[in-house]
């Protein structure tokens, strides 16, 4: 792009009317990946509408942190409001900060300590039950153990698996609803009683009617818990007034939405992955029979799982599970050598980004020796599966030790195997998560070393 161009170009192929929709609507992912082609900022059209894409590391770094505060969270985050209208994910500005400052030291990294024994106890008699069971539905899977996670750590409460079930098919259909309507953003069509707007109706109501079921509990029995539902029912606004108990559900429906999915797929990438590279596997099963022992696991422990957390990294850059994040400007702001009006809508692609052959070599291959520290390592901004800046991730350590603590628990266990079927593709739903996966659980014994192996 000329050092003097002020206004993004755009994307070759436009078409009258339509603008980029037939590529768009063809294969997202592969569309948004040539757009890296066309420089740092590029424009496409979706019908009327025009998107600025954001490739470039050091632009959306600028536009995440020195010039965060001209910009809003965008579109697709205005349609998640579907699972809390002001919760903190979705909130804007003053009261995002608020929310943020009082929900940080539930994920500071010494509460998360000792949430790593509550992440042991859940998982460990989930992943146990799958001796009796046939090939698993592995993003099922994982997305119901990763749901109590979040429930049994922040909620003090963990579902049967009926229960868990209904909770995960609400949170799906909203999510599927508000991608919907953030790729076709015609709010006339998301009041008219359709059967996607009636479904999505429903899961609201199933969400709110479990989440307000814990709130319940915690109000009955407040001395019986001290988690991130309990700050928030002793939390006050400034004028010293206790959050209104509308606002309580949407932050608890809001983390239970987004505490659980992005780790799902993650886990879910990372052994649809294993279950091709054998030797990568046998690392695994070395090195989780070498650190777990019988003893509590404790993040102290979670430190030693070094290719663990290799692996963990890698599935987050080849598979971000935030495959498309927004923003919209809120004034005109210049970005680079390029000036956007107030009311501009942003879109960036971690996936693109994170698979880009200038900033990762070889990018296509799973390697996890790559974050080896002697190895080169992505410039600053390359690598953001957590967002960067204000806004970044709050749950990113509980997220990382998560995912870290269920691969080494279930490669102790066992050896997942692919069941033979259609090949494997991702798809760019909510989050990027697989066609299909389904796999074999094979028992295993564990070889148990001393841990000064490691």
């Amino acid at each position: 792009m000329n050092a003097d161009l002020h206004v993004p170009p755009y994307a070759p192929g436009r078409v009258p009317l339509i603008g980029h929709a037939v590529p768009l609507a063809r294969d997202r992912l592969a569309f948004l990946q040539r757009l890296r082609e066309h420089g740092p900022i590029v424009r496409i059209a979706i019908g009327p509408k025009t998107v600025t894409v954001i490739n470039s590391p050091e632009l959306l770094q600028e536009m995440l942190t020195s010039k965060s505060g001209h910009f809003s969270k965008g579109l697709l985050f205005e349609k998640l409001k579907l699972f809390g209208k002001d919760a903190l994910p979705v909130a804007e500005g003053s009261r995002h900060l608020r929310r943020r400052r009082l929900m940080q030291p539930a994920f500071h990294h010494q509460q998360v300590d000792q949430y790593v024994r509550t992440m042991h106890t859940t998982v460990d008699p989930m992943i146990a039950a799958w001796q009796s069971t046939g090939p698993l539905d592995l993003k099922t899977e994982m997305q119901l153990m990763t749901q109590n996670v979040v429930m049994g750590a922040l909620f003090s409460t963990t579902p049967d698996r009926d229960t868990g079930h209904a909770i995960l098919e609400s949170v799906d259909t909203l999510f599927a609803a508000a991608l919907r309507r953030a790729l076709l953003p015609l709010p006339l069509l998301e009041r008219l009683p359709t059967r996607g707007n009636r479904r999505a109706r429903r899961a609201g109501h199933v969400m709110r009617a479990a989440v307000g079921e814990v709130i319940a509990d915690h109000l009955a029995r407040p001395e019986a818990h001290d988690d991130i539902v309990s700050l928030l029912l002793s939390a006050q606004e400034p004028d010293g007034t206790p959050l209104a108990d509308e606002d309580i559900l949407s932050e608890v429906t809001g983390l239970l939405a987004a505490g659980s999915e992005t780790t799902a797929v993650t886990l879910t990438w990372l052994f649809h992955e294993l279950g091709r590279n054998p030797d990568l596997e046998q690392q695994l099963h070395h090195e989780a029979d070498t650190v777990l022992t019988d003893e509590p696991l404790t993040t102290k422990t979670l430190t030693q799982l070094t290719f663990t957390r290799r692996l963990v990294n890698e599935s987050l850059r080849l598979y971000s599970p935030a495959w498309l994040v927004t923003r919209q400007t809120t004034e005109p702001v210049r970005l680079g050598a390029v000036d956007l009006p107030a009311g501009e809508d942003i879109v960036w692609s971690p996936y693109t980004l994170h698979r880009d052959p200038g900033l990762y070599p070889d990018p296509l291959r799973f390697d996890p020796d790559r974050w080896l520290p002697e190895r080169p390592q992505p410039p600053k901004g390359a690598f953001i599966p957590f967002g960067a800046g204000k806004r970044q991730c709050m749950g990113n350590e509980f997220a990382l030790a998560e995912a870290t603590l269920i691969t080494a628990l279930i490669a102790s266990r066992w050896r997942l195997r692919p069941v033979p079927g259609p090949a494997v593709r991702p798809v760019g739903a909510i989050t990027l998560h697989p066609s299909t996966l389904r796999m074999t659980a094979e028992a295993r014994t564990p070889v148990r070393r001393h841990r000064e192996a490691v």
